[in-house]
């Protein structure tokens, strides 16, 4: 696990189409440069030229894998299978509109277009998702996190008024690290 203080780094959110999005307070649309909200860029545009997350406060970075126990009858040795590895990322910011609770609402598993993929009942494809680049200051450094889903948000608040939320992506996708942003489509097979 590794946490980086908002001032660190930048956050940069793609979808995993070429269209982009802009969320404000329980709408989409085109993407545009206006405040507020949150802008989702599209897969193909490098992360540095689109908007960064505003008020980042804390980016949390775990990665980790899921193992099984298998044992075999008449045998007294147990072994580890690893299963899959996931990735987990959380984004917390000063909270300043509600385009994060939308995004949890409808979105959670990719913009479609200008538009939340709606169907929570369909199984995802390589084209489903978000894409999260973490840019350490300096740009010499850069940590993406490709078909990501969010798997929960929260809000807290404080007794002096202010409130931050955290949204939490993650994905079973293998994360890159390089000196620029990954935008290069996923493979079908690799999910």
């Amino acid at each position: 696990m590794v946490y980086f203080l908002g001032r660190d780094c930048e956050v940069y959110l793609t979808t995993e189409t070429t269209t982009g999005a802009h969320v404000t307070t329980g709408t989409t649309d085109a993407m545009t440069t206006t405040s507020g909200g949150l802008f989702f860029a599209g897969l193909l545009a490098e992360g540095t030229g689109s908007i960064a997350v505003a008020d980042i406060t804390g980016v949390d970075l775990s990665i980790g894998a899921v193992d099984e126990d298998i044992t075999y009858f008449g045998f007294r040795s147990v072994t580890k299978a690893e299963i899959k590895k996931e990735t987990t990322i959380s984004l917390t910011h000063k909270k300043s509109d509600s385009a994060w609770d939308a995004v949890w609402d409808g979105g959670r598993y990719g913009v479609s277009g200008t538009s939340f993929t709606a169907n929570s009942l369909t199984e995802p494809t390589a084209l489903t998702g978000y894409r999260i680049h973490v840019v350490l200051k300096g740009g010499t450094e850069v940590f993406t996190v490709p078909n990501a889903c969010i798997q929960s948000h929260s809000t807290s608040i404080n007794a002096d008024g202010t409130s931050e939320e955290t949204l939490e992506f993650m994905s079973y996708v293998s994360p890159n690290v390089g000196n620029v942003e990954y935008v290069t489509a996923t493979d079908p097979t690799e999910l």
